[in-house]
């Protein structure tokens, strides 16, 4: 009798830490070949975790938290950064990008290293800044799903990065009070850029209270949002 003899499929570990990652997920990935699996939050994401599953791949779509040295150094981690790298290497690219007037990007699939965003590139590909914030990071999830398609069918090879270093600053949450925007346009901008879960909105602070802005739309000379107000002295809690 004749023994066929089958690989293993590859397994693929998907990290995100996001809502709209895990729909993702379920909808574009997790039916792809191979063995996939997800992580959703950092008390889930351990190297012992990983080991288990033993991955070809570690996908970051969107992850808040330093990934540690010894894991960058025994995986092959990819995370999708939404800047034409090496320009736009640091924090809060995309809020970083819409401040500086930029209508498009790059979303660039690159290796994780030691140093942030500084590791060798997969591959590129064209991102629309137009919209709010989360319709933004969607729209980079999705076409990260499909990004991750073409890697896992062709496993390239990463390349160093070219050119000088752009580094941004990661933005903090004092940093969402609005400033002294010259245009409509720019106050839009400012409100849009932070109209996403988990980020904290942009706001003023006025006779003791505290007004959040989202949803914002810019037509006929004239911005119409959505408002929160609360006491500028209630606790809040921000991530």
């Amino acid at each position: 009798m004749k023994h066929i003899l089958t690989r293993k499929a590859k397994a693929y570990l998907v990290v995100g830490c996001k809502s709209w990652n895990r729909r993702i997920f379920d909808e574009m990935l997790r039916h792809l070949p191979g063995r996939w699996h997800y992580i959703g939050s950092a008390a889930d994401f351990s190297l012992d975790a990983v080991e288990k599953i033993a991955p070809r791949y570690i996908f970051f779509l969107h992850w808040s938290w330093k990934v540690p040295d010894e894991l960058v150094g025994r995986h092959e981690c990819v995370c999708f950064h939404m800047t034409d790298v090496p320009f736009g290497r640091g924090g809060s690219p995309l809020q970083n990008l819409i401040v500086r007037g930029l209508k498009t990007t790059k979303l660039t699939a690159l290796r994780m290293s030691r140093e942030f965003d500084a590791g060798p590139v997969y591959m590129k590909a064209d991102l629309s800044l137009k919209g709010g914030a989360e319709e933004i990071y969607i729209r980079a999830a999705r076409l990260s799903a499909r990004m991750i398609q073409s890697m896992i069918q062709r496993e390239p090879t990463p390349v160093p990065q070219r050119g000088e270093p752009v580094n941004f600053k990661r933005r903090k949450p004092e940093d969402s009070e609005l400033g002294t925007a010259k245009s409509l346009a720019e106050l839009n901008d400012f409100i849009r850029m932070l109209d996403a879960e988990g980020y904290p909105r942009a706001f003023l602070q006025h006779s003791g209270f505290r007004f959040e802005f989202s949803r914002p739309a810019l037509y006929d000379g004239r911005i119409v949002a959505d408002v929160q107000i609360t006491r500028a002295d209630k606790k809040r809690r921000t991530k």
